[in-house]
C-alpha cells in the first residue's frame, strides 16, 4: 500500500513541475513585452529611483510630470524668469502714454517688455574693464602739487550721448554683489550710475522743477551720492523711482570721475575761474542757507580748541554762521564762553556707536551724525575741533557731498568735510548704524562705508599733523607749509596729543615714543600764536587739568630715561598753566 502511494507522488510531480515552469517562461515573454510597450522613463525620472520603490505607477507618472516641469523652471533663460517678476513696475502706469524710454543695462527680452508702455531706446556702452579696480578711481595718492605731472583719471567708457534725443524717463538695471565683500565699490555699478546721471543731465526732459524721472532695478539702494532718498518718489520691490534734480546732478557729474584727479584746483586758471565764480555767486540769502559746523559731546577736553578754531574762522572774513552741536556734557558756563566766542549752540542728544565698548573713546562718536538734521542749511562745512583755519574757506561751499581731502587708501578724512543736510539722509544713516562695520571703529570709518563716491579737496586744505615716512625730506616739506607766512595752506589738522594739551615750550608728542608721528614744533607754535591773540577770558579756558600735569611730567620723565636724541625733555618749561588750575566754573 506504501509503495503504490510513492508511485502516484512519481507520476503527479512532474506535471507539477511542467506548470511553474510554463508559468515561469510566461510571466518573462509578458514582463518583456510589457516594457517594449511601455514608454521610456526619462533619465531625470530614473535618477529618483526611491521614489519609483514607494509609488504605484500612478502616482510615480505624476511625480515624473512635476519634477520635469520643475526642471524647466529651473533651466528657462534668466530673461524668463525675470518675466514672472514684475519686469514693468505698476507705477509706470501713473507715467502717461507715448513715453521715450532710455534703456541702460537691460537684456533684449526686459526691452520688448517696456516697449508695450512707451516707446525704448537701448542706450550701448562698453562695458568697463574688470582690471579697474575702485582704487585706480580713488588713489591713496596724487601729485596734487602737479610737481611731476598733472594727474588725470582712467578711463571709464561712455556712450555716444549725441546719438540719443530726448528721454522721457531713464530706466537702468543696476548690477549688486551685496553681501559680498567691497559690493559697494564695483567700478562697473558705478559705470551704469555714472552713464545714468549724464543720461539724465544730458538727454533726460526736464519737469517745470528741474527733475528728470529715472528708474532703478536692482536689489541695492541706488547711490546715495549721486540719487539721495530726498529724490526718491516710490519704491516698489527692487524698483526705485527718482525725481532727479537736474541742478545739483549736472554738478556732480562735472567734477571728476573720483578722487584720482582734483576737484578744487590748486593752481592756474582753473583756481582763477573757481575764485571768480564763488565771488560772483555769492547773495546774501545764500550765505543764510550756508554754516561751518563742530561737535562737542562726552567731555569737555575739546572746549579750548572749538574756542580756537571760532578765533581762526573769524580772522578769515567768513560772513557765514558757526553752528556747535553739544550734548549736555557740556556744562551751561562754558557754552556761554563758546557763544561769547562766536558759536550759535544747539543742544543734541548723543548718539551711540553699536559696536563701541562701554567707556571707550569711540563710544559716542556717530554723534556726528547729528549734522545731517541741520535742515536750514542747505550746505555745512564740518571741522573737528582740533583744527585751525589760516585761510578762508568759503570756496568749499560751492562743492557737493562728500567733498573732503585724502587721508589713506581709497577713503577721506572727515576732520573738514562737505555735506548736505537732509532729514532722509540721517535716517538712512541711522538705520545703517547697525549693518556696516567702520574700518576704524569711528564715524570716519562708517561714513567712508556708506558714502563711497566723494570728491577730492587739496590735502592743504585739511593738512594733517603726522609725519607717516619720517623722514627729513617729509619734515622739512611740511614744517615749511605748517610755518608759512603769509599761510599756505588752508587749515592744520592737529593729529596727536592736541597743543593745549601741551606745555605751550613744545610740542608734548616728542615726549612718546607711538606718538612722535604727530610732533612738529613749528605747527606747535601756529598754534599758540592763535591762542595768544585771544581775550584773556577765552584763554582760561584752556588751561590743563590736574591730571593732564602729572601726566605731562611723567611723560618727561620717561622720554629722558629712554633717552630721546632730540632732547625736547631737556627744555626748561616755563608755561604759567603748569602751576595754575584749569578755569572752573
Amino acid at each position: 500500500m506504501q509503495s503504490l502511494s510513492v508511485r502516484k507522488m512519481l507520476k503527479t510531480r512532474p506535471s507539477k513541475a511542467l506548470i511553474t515552469i510554463i508559468n515561469f517562461v510566461f510571466l518573462i515573454v509578458f514582463l518583456l513585452v510589457y516594457a517594449t510597450i511601455l514608454p521610456h522613463p526619462s533619465s531625470d525620472y530614473l535618477e529618483n529611483a526611491g521614489s519609483l520603490v514607494r509609488c504605484s505607477l500612478g502616482e510615480c507618472h505624476h511625480k515624473a510630470e512635476k519634477s520635469l516641469k520643475m526642471k524647466a523652471v529651473l533651466e528657462e533663460p534668466q530673461e524668463n524668469q525675470h518675466r514672472e517678476k514684475n519686469v514693468v513696475p505698476s507705477f509706470f502706469g501713473e507715467m502717461g502714454k507715448g513715453t521715450r524710454i532710455g534703456m541702460v543695462n537691460m537684456e533684449e527680452g526686459l526691452v520688448r517688455e517696456w516697449s508695450t508702455h512707451g516707446e525704448t531706446t537701448t542706450v550701448h556702452f562698453q562695458r568697463v574693464s574688470q582690471s579697474l579696480n575702485w582704487t585706480d578711481l580713488f588713489p591713496e595718492w596724487i601729485d596734487e602739487e602737479e610737481e611731476n605731472d598733472v594727474p588725470s583719471c582712467p578711463e571709464i567708457p561712455m556712450p555716444e550721448f549725441a546719438e540719443y534725443g530726448c528721454m522721457d524717463i531713464i530706466v537702468a538695471k543696476l548690477p549688486c554683489r551685496y553681501p559680498q565683500k567691497g559690493w559697494n565699490r564695483d567700478v562697473f555699478r558705478l559705470q551704469v550710475h555714472l552713464i545714468v546721471a549724464n543720461l539724465a543731465t544730458k538727454n533726460g526732459k526736464k519737469d517745470w522743477r528741474g527733475k528728470t524721472r529715472v528708474v532703478f532695478w536692482s536689489k541695492c539702494r541706488p547711490m546715495m551720492e549721486l540719487f539721495p532718498c530726498d529724490n526718491l518718489v516710490k519704491r516698489e520691490g527692487e524698483w526705485w523711482y527718482y525725481e532727479a534734480d537736474m541742478n545739483k546732478l549736472q554738478h556732480k557729474v562735472s567734477l571728476p570721475v573720483g578722487s584720482c584727479k582734483l576737484a578744487m584746483p590748486l593752481w592756474e586758471q582753473g583756481r582763477k575761474e573757481l575764485l571768480k565764480s564763488e565771488k560772483n555767486g555769492e547773495s546774501r540769502g545764500k550765505m543764510k542757507r550756508e554754516a561751518y559746523a563742530t561737535v562737542l559731546h562726552s567731555s569737555e577736553a575739546y572746549v579750548c580748541g572749538a574756542i580756537t578754531l571760532a578765533q581762526t574762522l573769524h580772522q578769515t572774513g567768513t560772513k557765514r554762521h558757526l553752528i556747535l552741536l553739544a550734548d549736555k556734557s557740556i556744562s551751561v558756563p562754558k557754552r556761554r564762553s563758546l557763544s561769547e566766542a562766536g558759536w550759535k549752540i544747539r543742544m543734541i542728544t548723543r548718539i551711540r556707536n553699536p559696536r563701541a565698548e562701554k567707556g571707550s573713546y569711540n563710544e559716542y562718536n556717530y554723534s556726528k551724525l547729528r549734522l545731517w538734521q541741520l535742515t536750514d542749511y542747505d550746505k555745512i562745512i564740518f571741522i573737528d575741533s582740533d583744527i585751525i583755519v589760516l585761510r578762508n574757506l568759503d570756496i568749499l561751499f560751492r562743492f557737493p557731498q562728500i567733498s573732503a581731502t585724502g587721508n589713506d587708501q581709497s577713503i577721506f578724512n572727515s576732520g573738514i568735510m562737505v555735506i548736505e543736510p537732509s532729514n532722509c539722509t540721517f535716517g538712512e544713516l541711522m538705520g545703517l548704524r547697525d549693518v556696516i562695520v567702520s574700518y576704524n571703529g569711528g564715524d570716519q570709518g562708517f561714513l567712508n562705508e556708506v558714502l563711497v563716491w566723494w570728491h577730492r579737496l587739496p590735502r592743504r586744505v585739511n593738512l594733517l599733523k603726522n609725519f607717516w615716512a619720517n623722514t627729513s625730506a617729509e619734515a622739512r616739506e611740511k614744517n615749511a607749509l605748517f610755518g608759512a607766512e603769509p599761510a599756505e595752506v588752508y587749515a592744520i589738522h592737529y593729529l596727536g596729543w592736541k597743543p593745549w594739551h601741551c606745555f605751550r615750550d613744545y610740542d608734548c608728542n616728542w615726549d612718546t615714543l607711538e606718538q612722535r608721528v604727530y610732533a612738529s614744533d613749528v605747527a606747535h607754535r601756529r598754534w599758540w600764536k592763535v591762542h595768544d591773540a585771544m581775550e584773556d577770558g577765552l584763554q582760561r579756558l584752556c588751561g590743563l587739568t590736574k591730571r593732564r600735569r602729572t601726566e605731562l611730567k611723567w611723560e618727561r620723565r620717561k622720554a629722558r630715561s629712554m633717552g630721546f636724541s632730540d632732547g625736547h625733555w631737556k627744555i626748561n618749561i616755563t608755561d604759567p598753566r603748569r602751576f595754575t588750575p584749569l578755569l572752573i566754573h
